[in-house]
């Protein structure tokens, strides 16, 4: 008896995601700038910290802050 083949796929075909840009972290009010974001304790201040339903996580060190119920 032969084998099964299997059926033969192409590769998967990933979802690209925009990017935010550095201005977009930021809002400014006349002469000052405040931080829309936090940022990472671990990091410091040139990482911010991703906003997700339920937790904020830093992309560089993986740093987790979950939410509050």
């Amino acid at each position: 008896m032969p084998k099964k083949q299997k059926e033969r796929k192409g590769k998967k075909v990933r979802k690209k995601h925009e990017k935010m840009k550095k201005g977009a972290y930021y809002k400014i009010e006349g002469d000052t700038a405040t931080k829309e974001r936090r940022s990472c304790p671990k990091c410091g201040g040139g990482v911010f910290l991703a906003e997700h339903k339920n937790r904020f996580s830093c992309g560089k060190c993986s740093y987790t802050e979950w939410k509050k119920q």
